[in-house]
């Protein structure tokens, strides 16, 4: 019996040192092999993030200035509304629902019940005068009638169920609801958060075209020798 024991022993004894053996012998990752591990799991979770939670955007139009400029680059939250109402005054972006294969920016301004009317160029809501936020310019002096233009004097409307009266900071220059009408909330894509990047407008800039192998080189030459004068340094972090 007291054998039969000693032997078990020596065999598990056995066993557990050919087992560390073993995970001794176990060679690490080579070097390259962990950079590429981490290259891939941070490319995963980039799309991921594009793909649910965030995005960014180029402002290209100036129809949001003073808020926002042509050149802006921008983080736009795509899970703002996922559990909350959109709220006056938010800036968001949305599929244009004259074509919805472009995107527009632009701030809401009345909410789905809420009538809204523009009187020479002032903005009511609910027959009071609507929030005046600080970046909205205007930047014709001349009153335009309603038989000519929506764009100084329009309504009353009321905004429809599930649906948003938004405007242009620029609001002279802006195509927004007052001449396409209502946005559908199904249409908004998210919220936009901060500025994290701006670049100054170059009409010299390199244009893509035929020979397209010279583009890359011209793009990379073009903005290391203006990095530093066509960055907008005060416009990096914007919150909106």
């Amino acid at each position: 019996m007291d054998n039969n024991l000693f032997f078990n022993d020596l065999q598990q004894t056995e066993v557990k040192e050919q087992v560390t053996k073993l995970l001794k012998r176990k060679e690490p990752k080579p070097l390259w092999r962990e950079y590429v591990e981490v290259i891939l799991i941070s490319f995963v979770a980039a799309i991921l993030l594009r793909l649910f939670v965030v995005s960014a955007y180029r402002v290209d139009s100036g129809s949001m200035e003073n808020a926002l400029f042509e050149g802006d680059y921008i983080f736009v939250n795509k899970l703002a509304y996922s559990y909350t109402e959109p709220a006056m005054g938010d800036i968001i972006i949305f599929k244009f629902p004259l074509n919805p294969t472009r995107d527009y920016i632009k701030r809401i301004i009345a909410l789905p019940g809420q009538t809204v009317e523009v009187i020479d160029k002032v903005v009511y809501v609910d027959n009071r005068l609507a929030e005046i936020f600080t970046n909205v310019k205007y930047d014709d002096p001349k009153i335009m009638a309603a038989q000519l233009s929506m764009r100084d004097n329009f309504g009353p409307v009321q905004v429809p169920e599930d649906q948003y009266f938004v405007m242009g900071d620029n609001r002279d220059d802006s195509q927004d609801s007052r001449f396409w009408g209502f946005l559908p909330k199904e249409n908004i894509k998210g919220k936009a958060v901060f500025v994290y990047w701006s670049w100054t407008p170059d009409e010299s800039a390199p244009k893509s075209g035929f020979p397209y192998i010279q583009v890359p080189f011209e793009y990379g030459y073009y903005f290391l020798t203006n990095f530093p004068s066509s960055t907008r340094w005060e416009r990096l972090f914007t919150v909106l």
